[in-house]
C-alpha cells in the first residue's frame, strides 16, 4: 500500500495494512441523489470495523509450560484387570492460572496417560484463550462500528457536491469517482491520513500535558 508523499519516509516503515486502515473504522455517511426519485437527496450509513488479524499456534506440540501446572498421579479405576488398579498409572493435570483441568488413565503406562494428558490440558487451555480472545474482539468490533447511527459518522460523502468530509479532522477534499477508483495514488485512504495522524498525534500530547506529574524537588 502506498502512503502519500507528504508522510515522513522514515515513519512509513511503522505503517502495516491495520496501522494504515484503521482509521477507517466507523460510521461512514452518504447523501446522493437517487436515479429513480431525483427530487431528494438520500442518505443512508454503513458502520467499518478494522481489526488487527490475530495469529494463532495450532501445533499440538506447543505444550504449556510446566511452570503452570500442578501434576497428579493415582490409582485408575474401573474396568482394565488387576494391573490397573494396582500402580499409579492415572495422571491429573491442572493449569493453575485458569483452574482447568484434564484427567487421563486410558494406558497402563504413566508416562503414556501423562502425554495425552499433557496434549488434553493444552487444547482446553488454548480453546479458553481463543474464545476470551474472540469475546475482547467482538466487544472491541461493536466499539469501533458504533450503533450505526447517523450522529456517529466518522466520514459524509456528498455526491451532489461532490465532496467527502471527515469530521474527526474536519478536512474535506473533492473529487469522489477518483478517490474510490483506486486507479491512482491519490485514494481515499491516503487523501485523509495525513491530517488523521496530526490529529492522532496532537491528542497524545495534550492527554500527555493533563497527566504530566513534574519530579519533586
Amino acid at each position: 500500500f502506498r502512503l502519500a508523499q507528504d508522510i515522513d519516509e522514515d515513519s512509513a516503515p511503522l505503517f502495516g495494512p491495520y496501522g494504515t486502515f484503521k482509521y477507517e473504522s466507523g460510521v461512514h455517511r452518504v447523501q446522493r441523489i437517487p436515479l429513480t426519485d431525483k427530487s431528494r437527496i438520500h442518505t443512508s450509513a454503513c458502520s467499518v470495523a478494522v481489526m488487527p488479524s490475530v495469529g494463532g499456534n495450532d501445533d499440538a506440540s506447543a505444550l504449556l509450560p510446566m511452570s503452570e501446572l500442578r501434576l497428579e498421579t493415582m490409582r485408575s479405576s474401573g474396568a482394565g484387570g488387576q494391573h490397573v488398579n494396582c500402580t499409579d498409572s492415572a495422571v491429573r493435570i491442572t493449569h493453575i492460572p485458569t483452574g482447568i483441568t484434564a484427567s487421563i488413565q486410558d494406558e497402563r503406562s504413566q508416562h503414556k496417560n501423562k502425554s495425552k494428558a499433557m496434549k488434553l490440558i493444552t487444547a482446553r487451555v488454548r480453546d479458553a484463550e481463543r474464545a476470551e480472545v474472540e469475546k475482547t474482539r467482538g466487544d472491541a468490533r461493536s466499539a469501533l462500528m458504533g450503533g450505526g447511527d447517523r450522529s456517529e459518522r466518522i466520514r459524509t460523502y456528498n455526491y451532489p457536491q461532490d465532496r467527502i468530509t471527515d469530521h474527526r479532522c474536519k478536512e474535506t477534499t473533492h473529487g469522489i469517482p477518483g478517490l474510490l477508483s483506486g486507479k491512482s495514488d491519490e485514494n481515499l485512504v491516503v487523501a485523509f491520513l495525513p491530517f488523521l495522524l496530526i490529529m492522532q498525534r496532537e491528542e497524545l500530547l495534550e492527554t500527555l500535558e493533563e497527566t504530566y506529574q513534574p519530579p519533586n524537588p
